[in-house]
């Protein structure tokens, strides 16, 4: 472009009358000199000249000025090109520095410790889902109600209806306070529910301290996935989002591995229970440090801020675009700090709030709390009677397929991981009720259920595990995405209520085999949902993702 431009003014430059100008010089000159003439013949000091000699006096002058004009002209345009040479090696080197910008590439690193830091809530969430499993029977003994199966049943459910108050709050304390000070308030919860519960010496006290928990697990599970989506670049967004998967399979190791020394210690559950309260303290003196989602930043006024912390996070280079396309989505969408229950019912909200509790109810209905609980049983048919040890078996294999997500979810995507993921949870439900069902020796039905057992406990967990809790903030707007992610949630502790409480129930009535094959029923109907009803998000900013889905968006455009 600049080359074009300056070929053009050095085009015109060359056509100016300068030459022609020169070439009627001479004429002027001799008039004036005819003029001067008339007067200094009067003049008795003139010396008298040829006419001959004054034509070739005037034309040697007009000669040597025109030869000036033209040393001057060929100046002129030595300073024009030197000065165009100038603008086009700026240019160029603007260009350069433009485009060596826009090829940076910060990578996953900047945005890596704010997000591994924040799915430390979820290793709470999964170290207070296992923190129990093994002494409760001492929790129970010592505090009076051993044997009450109820009771002991009531205790799990606490904890799941705090989850469940906690979920539906913490749309209203991330549109309000942002991800950065919910995420410290969420801890106030955090750390009295583990003391309470703790020091607890009466069945009243244990059932507030994991109210109080459950309550605080409930608010980090809506506010992880939205906080890690909104800060992550786009390129590593599913990387960093399996971060959360990991962190939860961390806790339940943790709490599994403490846990076994409570076997022998029957007061040691209340070790354990403090020691859950430490990681609070630190979280909430580390989201100090931590950056604000730039998305909610930009809803909240706060652009300059918002700015500093996409620079930090993204490159300076993609400031004027991710700015440029938030406020395009907030001025489609409206940028009011609190959204209204009501707006769920609109589109395009209602269909991204329909896909995410269906995807959640599909997710608990296939069984993944159910096949935990009796994989102990299942582990014990094979030599493994330490429901410790066979828990960490499940925990570790647990983590190998959330460690696998973080390579799957940029290479495969989503919705094929997705659909992936749970037809690989129906095979190995397939694979468990043909050890169970067939007529096999029993040493290979208990291999083929423990080998059927850790194949969908890795299926879970590499993709309908990660993938459900990433793909629902990636497809809500920015204005709705704490609401729709707070119903999400809100279904996904009322399913996972259900299954728990009937789950034995059913297995007495109409055996493991018929579960079983129920489950895996439920985890291809999960993949045929997916299949029609999810769309592709990898690769794609959040607002490209939500002006795609939004009618709105587009029709402002038209």
């Amino acid at each position: 472009m600049l080359e074009t431009t300056t070929t053009s003014a050095l085009h015109q430059h060359q056509n100016f009358p300068l030459l022609s100008t020169a070439k009627s010089t001479p004429a002027l000159v001799i008039h004036n000199y005819n003029l001067s003439i008339s007067k200094k013949r009067k003049n008795p000091c003139f010396h008298s000249l040829s006419c001959s000699d004054y034509k070739k006096r005037l034309q040697v002058s007009a000669t040597r000025k025109q030869q000036q004009e033209q040393q001057q002209e060929q100046q002129e345009e030595q300073k024009l090109l030197s000065g165009l040479s100038d603008q086009i090696w700026n240019g160029k080197k603007s260009l350069q520095e433009n485009g060596s910008d826009e090829a940076t590439d910060l990578g996953w690193l900047p945005a890596f410790p704010y997000a591994l830091f924040a799915s430390m809530f979820n290793f709470l969430f999964g170290y207070h889902i296992g923190v129990m499993n093994g002494p409760v029977v001492s929790v129970a003994k010592e505090l009076g109600f051993e044997g009450n199966s109820f009771l002991e049943g009531l205790v799990v459910s606490t904890f799941i209806g705090g989850a469940f108050v906690g979920s539906i709050s913490s749309g209203f304390l991330v549109d309000k306070l942002g991800c950065r000070r919910a995420f410290q308030v969420d801890t106030i919860p955090l750390v009295l529910g583990a003391i309470i519960s703790a020091q607890a010496h009466s069945l009243d006290e244990i059932l507030w301290g994991r109210f109080l928990v459950g309550l605080g697990v409930g608010v980090n599970t809506v506010l992880v996935p939205i906080y890690i989506s909104e800060i992550a670049p786009t390129k590593y967004r599913g990387f960093l989002g399996t971060l959360s998967q990991i962190g939860t399979c961390l806790g339940v190791i943790a709490s599994l591995f403490l846990g076994i020394h409570s076997e022998s210690d029957p007061h040691w559950w209340r070790t354990i229970l403090y020691i859950a309260s430490i990681p609070g303290f630190i979280l909430a003196i580390g989201m100090q440090f931590a950056v604000e989602s730039p998305r909610w930043l930009c809803k909240a006024g706060r652009s300059d801020e918002a700015i500093e912390v996409i620079k930090k996070l993204w490159g300076p280079s993609e400031v004027n675009r991710a700015i440029e396309n938030i406020q395009s989505v907030i001025r489609s969408d409206g940028a009011d700090l609190d959204t209204s229950w009501l707006e769920l019912l609109e589109e395009p909200h209602s269909r991204v709030a329909f896909i995410g509790g269906a995807l959640f109810l599909l997710q608990q209905f296939a069984g993944v709390n159910g096949v935990l609980f009796f994989s102990s049983l299942t582990f014990a048919d094979v030599g493994i009677t330490s429901s410790a040890l066979a828990s960490l078996c499940v925990g570790f294999t647990d983590l190998a397929g959330a460690l696998s997500a973080t390579y799957l979810m940029e290479k495969q995507g989503r919705k094929s991981l997705l659909i992936g993921s749970y037809l690989g949870m129906t095979a190995s439900m397939l694979l468990v009720v043909s050890a169970i069902s067939l007529p096999v020796e029993k040493d290979i039905g208990n291999t083929l259920s423990v080998l059927g057992t850790t194949m969908y406990i890795f299926f879970f967990a590499s993709g309908a595990g990660p993938v459900t809790g990433l793909i629902i903030p990636e497809l809500s707007s920015t204005r709705t995405r704490g609401k729709i992610m707070s119903f999400s949630l809100a279904v996904h502790w009322v399913c996972n209520f259900l299954v728990g409480q009937f789950f034995l129930e059913l297995v007495e009535k109409f055996g493991v085999a018929s579960v079983y094959a129920g489950f895996g029923g439920f985890s291809l109907m999960a993949a045929t949902f997916g299949y029609y009803f999810t769309v592709e998000t990898k690769g794609r900013s959040l607002e490209e993702i939500e002006m795609s889905l939004n009618p709105n968006f587009l029709g402002g455009n038209k």
